[in-house]
């Protein structure tokens, strides 16, 4: 390690299982002297943390402190450089009542705002759903950027489709880079270009390579007689309402019809997007056979490497995977901080989800 060596400390809010951590320490660029390493995270559940623990951090796993955040002392978690909150999203999910600032979970992101405000790290990464901005008419989104700016922060905030940047999943995240006010570097979000060529079909994902025998978390989930039947008569592509399925295998259903409810995938196209969900018909669908994807599957189409063992039951493991950031998505918005600090040149897109937009 060089004497001209920048290492930013990252500290995480909400880190879930490690998918913009992985991105943080495995980004690299041009010059090598600038990296990112883990100092410490939180999360609440305690599968989660473990996972995070023995992929991010096996050698110090004290500095995880899993607990609820409401009850965390943000006085003590000590000096960072970077930082990153994934905050959760129940409440600005599209999907679901939009309660935003009303609900359990809408005024989380506070504590991020407070980590800012303690530590003034020089840059953040903060995440959340598509949906944020629409959330109660807009306003959760404007009001959240307005505490961000007035933490000391100029921030660019955009709306990355994974699927356009080499990730084999249409997700759709909201992420906000800020960069901390009396720094003289400017953000540009990544461009989409290098990654035209990148094929991001499921099916290229789930089987090239091949996974590996004995691969963990890659446990098949048994299903009914009933459901492998009913998933043969739907096509890729195809979901239980758009598929011509026997009387005798329809869902039986009023109200509201989820389009993933039984949908296989289309391999020729990136997966829709993975959640944690698994019961009722809400498991993703293999393309080619009557099932359900396994939890390495779900794990490839987040693009984690097939050795990141995530702990826990087959539920929870589920969750977890659902709740990531794609690992390589978060790695290019990380390189594209890491080159702005570092000053070298790279492409960048004009058009990005602006404060005043």
């Amino acid at each position: 390690m060089s004497d001209k060596t920048t290492v930013f400390r990252l500290g995480e809010l909400f880190c879930g299982p490690g998918g913009l951590a992985l991105g943080a320490i495995s980004a690299r660029i041009e010059n090598p002297d600038y990296k990112i390493v883990h100092k410490w995270a939180n999360d609440y559940d305690e599968s989660t943390c473990k996972t995070y623990r023995r992929n991010i951090c096996p050698n110090d796993e004290e500095s995880v402190i899993c607990g609820d955040v409401r009850e965390l002392d943000i006085e003590k978690l000590g000096e960072i450089d970077g930082f990153a909150f994934g905050f959760p999203c129940n409440d600005f999910s599209v999907v679901g009542e939009q309660k935003g600032f009303e609900g359990k979970f809408g005024p989380l992101y506070t504590y991020g705002v407070k980590v800012l405000k303690r530590y003034k790290p020089q840059w953040f990464l903060a995440e959340n759903v598509g949906g944020l901005k629409s959330a109660n008419e807009g306003r959760a989104f404007k009001k959240i950027q307005e505490d961000l700016v007035a933490a000391g922060y100029r921030i660019y905030p955009n709306l990355y489709k994974f699927e356009e940047y080499g990730v084999p999943q249409a997700r759709h995240r909201m992420i906000i880079v800020g960069i901390r006010n009396d720094l003289p570097f400017e953000f540009k979000i990544p461009s989409t270009k290098p990654y035209v060529d990148v094929d991001v079909t499921c099916k290229n994902a789930i089987e090239n390579p091949p996974i590996p025998k004995g691969a963990p978390n890659n446990e098949l989930t048994k299903q009914s007689s009933k459901v492998v039947e009913r998933l043969k008569h739907i096509k890729p592509g195809e979901n239980a309402w758009t598929a011509d399925l026997p009387d005798e295998l329809k869902l039986n259903v009023s109200g509201a019809r989820l389009s993933q409810i039984y949908k296989r995938l289309d391999p020729e196209k990136p997966a829709y997007t993975v959640t944690g969900s698994g019961g009722g018909g809400t498991h993703i669908y293999h393309y080619d056979e009557p099932r359900a994807l396994t939890n390495r599957e779900r794990a490839r189409l987040q693009t984690f490497p097939d050795d990141y063992v995530f702990e826990g039951s087959k539920e929870s493991v589920r969750k977890q995977i659902g709740m990531a950031v794609p690992s390589k998505g978060a790695k290019i918005i990380f390189e594209a901080i890491l080159n702005t600090f570092a000053g070298i040149e790279y492409e960048g897109m004009d058009a990005y989800i602006g404060s005043d937009s």
